[in-house]
């Protein structure tokens, strides 16, 4: 079996900076994980997340979703994942809600920063997120690693990371913390994949 059919071909949806898609890459060539992005695709353009994909020689396009109705942006998603292989979609930082054809059902992956069912659905996203976390009282946040369905923040749980809400927290300080369990989970939940 060659390396190439060893590799899990993706598609990455973003919305800005990247971050998410740059550890990607970093597992793939530092830890050898074993994915082949093969298409990024960004809600908007002139972000920083395009410019990583084009400087690793991904395959990129910007595809709004004010210029589609529901269903034909879901085609316009969808038929250029198809068209390059990619067995899986993975929403890194993408914060547009695109309805999943059949054909990918549990087959697009998103991380979200808190420990689903807590602190997820329509709005909750980003410092939303760990502001309401730390306004409930939490002390455990995380992440969660899950399959993408209809649905805001909902589909089945692959894989989650914990860690600790401290006293003296605030939004950004948890976010940096949650975003660390993010770094590793998200490679750990695509291993789990092949």
């Amino acid at each position: 079996m060659s390396e190439a059919s060893t590799k899990l071909p993706i598609a990455v949806f973003l919305s800005g900076g990247g971050r998410t898609l740059e550890n990607l890459l970093r597992h793939r060539d530092q830890h050898d994980l074993p994915i082949d992005v093969r298409l990024v695709i960004s809600s908007r353009s002139g972000v920083r997340g395009i410019e990583i994909a084009q400087n690793d020689g991904i395959e990129t396009l910007v595809i709004r979703k004010r210029d589609h109705d529901d269903a034909k942006y879901s085609k316009a998603m969808f038929d250029p994942v198809r068209r390059c292989g990619a067995k899986y979609v993975v929403m890194a930082g993408f914060l547009k809600h695109v309805l999943i054809p059949d054909d990918f059902e549990n087959r697009v992956i998103n991380i979200h920063p808190s420990l689903l069912p807590s602190f997820g659905g329509h709005g909750m996203y980003g410092h939303n997120v760990h502001a309401a976390a730390i306004e409930r009282g939490v002390t455990i946040s995380g992440c969660t690693v899950h399959f993408v369905d209809n649905q805001y923040d909902h589909g089945p749980i692959i894989l989650q990371r914990a860690c600790e809400v401290r006293a003296d927290d605030t939004p950004d300080s948890l976010a940096a913390r949650v975003f660390e369990q993010e770094c590793e989970a998200l490679p750990a939940a695509l291993r789990t994949l092949l």
